[in-house]
């Protein structure tokens, strides 16, 4: 998620999880007003302004991520080097991390110091801020007091976080947690100048970075434009003059621009192409192993789908079980997908298809009308049960083919909701306002399974302080994701985070669905295209 609950597209799409909008019109040229080589790609309106601990969909975190330099940065394979950051020293016990800073400005001129990054992590983790991120900081000591939104001003800072000087900090951790040095990669531990603080909800409209572009112009539903930063002098530096983010409302519209020259680049394939792309001519095809998961959420307190009920464990056991993944990944992706076996990607260090319990993802008619009689012999249930999804992202083949196979194999009443745009699609789960199971998927935001479980299903941050978007809760989950924190190491976490799988594969608050290939396309003259660990592209090398 980014972020990230990730974009969807029938054959490829957080963050995220997982989640971005598809489609309109846009254009394309080899130059702008800006000068020099700008590169035009594909984008969906950000649901919220642009301020990185506010932004946790794909939309708003492409451009986040180009804006704000972090402590580390990282390849387009996921590995991590210091960026911002000369150095982050652990202590003995991993519980402090002492931070020391290179000279690093933002593009307003003024100096990226300490406080840049303990003011922002602050704001962010304060509950009565309403950041989305907030969760990522749950960790820090002092976290615990910025979380009763009533009793807060907004401007108290985390207990754990000391500045020693302008440029060395120190946080300390309310226990060891072995992903900080990577997580702190994150987009939501951006630095923020004193700007933001003045007026935030100005900032979020224009923002002010430190990362390898700079802001230039954002019409909303239309575009946004960044040009390169010149000062940048991180592991990231633009090979081209600029980026225009185009926003389109349909995938496959983006995907004749792509065709016919007036759109560089897009990390998504319509449902329509994905049996030609990597044959077509007139554009160049991308399509290697991703990183992204694909699910469905239905929310921890919906009637006869409860989380820790006997009847909601059996009938969210039963939805599953009646999926045929394989199918779905076939005849709707037409192969340009991977069907799921755990809740992480084959991509995730840690990653194993043969967990204990996981039989509850594959496709098991006769056990599925059993579980679902069970069900009913508690508390009948006569539906309906409808799948909401953001109508301009390509998702409706998939949803369509879903419902009509629990039809098939359970004979309910079930349906689809389409909803107009991503936007307002983001916007009416985070005000708990879908009834019904709806469509989530997850773009890693550093690479580690506690990125795909910590951060989706750990109590923390279900209602509002995070990404747990069903407000899943279950204190032994809970637990083992303390323990994989204190581990002595990631060998010794990833096992904790199996056995935590373990527990979900039983309550299911989301249901897996497929891993998204990163498959995508560019025009032709477009050179340096790849798409990295995160199902993006590295937009900084491409030029034409």
């Amino acid at each position: 998620m980014k972020k990230k609950a990730f974009a969807f597209a029938a054959a490829a799409c957080s963050l995220a999880i997982l989640l971005s909008g598809c489609g309109g019109s846009g254009g394309s040229s080899s130059s702008s007003s800006k000068g020099g080589t700008v590169i035009s790609a594909w984008e969906s309106e950000p649901q919220n302004p642009l301020i990185p601990g506010d932004t946790n969909e794909n939309g708003g975190g492409k451009v986040v991520d180009l804006l704000f330099a972090r402590l580390v940065s990282f390849d387009a394979k996921g590995n991590a080097s210091n960026e911002v950051a000369q150095s982050i020293t652990p202590s003995a016990d991993g519980t402090q991390y002492t931070i020391k800073l290179k000279n690093w400005k933002f593009t307003d001129g003024t100096d990226v110091t300490a406080q840049s990054f303990t003011k922002a992590w602050s704001y962010t983790a304060n509950a009565k801020n309403a950041q989305l991120c907030s969760s990522f900081f749950s960790t820090i000591k002092g976290y615990d007091a910025l979380q009763d939104a009533k009793s807060l001003k907004g401007t108290e800072q985390l207990s754990g976080l000391k500045v020693v000087n302008a440029h060395e900090f120190i946080v300390t951790l309310n226990q060891a947690d072995a992903t900080f040095p990577i997580k702190v990669g994150y987009s939501g531990f951006a630095p923020l100048p004193e700007s933001f603080f003045k007026d935030p909800k100005a900032f979020g409209e224009k923002p002010v970075g430190n990362g390898p572009y700079k802001f230039s112009k954002w019409v909303h539903n239309q575009e946004i434009d960044l040009v390169k930063n010149t000062a940048y002098k991180g592991n990231l530096v633009a090979k081209n003059d600029g980026i225009d983010f185009k926003i389109y409302t349909q995938d496959n519209a983006a995907y004749a621009d792509v065709q016919a020259g007036n759109l560089d680049v897009m990390e998504e394939v319509p449902a329509a192409d994905t049996k030609t792309f990597q044959k077509d001519s007139s554009l160049q095809a991308y399509n290697k192993a991703g990183s992204v998961i694909q699910t469905f959420t239905i929310p921890s307190n919906f009637d006869h789908f409860k989380s820790g009920t006997e009847e909601g464990t059996l009938r969210r056991q039963a939805i599953s079980m009646a999926l045929n993944r394989k199918e779905l990944v076939s005849k709707v992706l037409n192969g340009i997908g991977t069907p799921a076996v755990d809740f992480t990607s084959p991509l995730t260090p840690g990653f194993s298809d043969s967990l204990s319990g996981n039989s509850v993802l594959k496709f098991n008619a006769s056990k599925a009308k059993e579980l679902w009689a069970k069900a009913d012999a508690i508390s009948k249930f006569d539906g309906p049960l409808t799948f909401s999804y953001n109508a301009d992202g390509g998702a409706k083949p998939m949803y369509d083919a879903i419902v009509n196979q629990l039809k098939n194999t359970l004979g309910i009443n079930v349906s689809t909701n389409p909803i107009p745009t991503f936007q307002e699609f983001r916007d009416d789960i985070t005000k708990r306002q879908v009834k019904g199971a709806f469509r989530t998927g997850w773009q890693p935001d550093y690479p580690s399974a506690e990125d795909y479980l910590y951060q989706l299903y750990d109590s923390a941050a279900a209602d509002g302080a995070g990404s747990n978007d069903g407000d899943y809760k279950n204190s032994k989950f809970d637990q083992l994701m303390l323990e994989a924190y204190k581990a002595a190491n990631t060998d010794a976490a990833n096992k904790l985070y199996q056995q935590a799988q373990e527990i979900l594969f039983n309550d299911l608050p989301a249901i897996p669905i497929y891993y998204n290939n990163a498959a995508g396309v560019a025009a032709k003259g477009v050179k340096g295209f790849q798409i990295n660990w995160q199902l993006l592209p590295v937009y900084e090398d491409l030029t034409k």
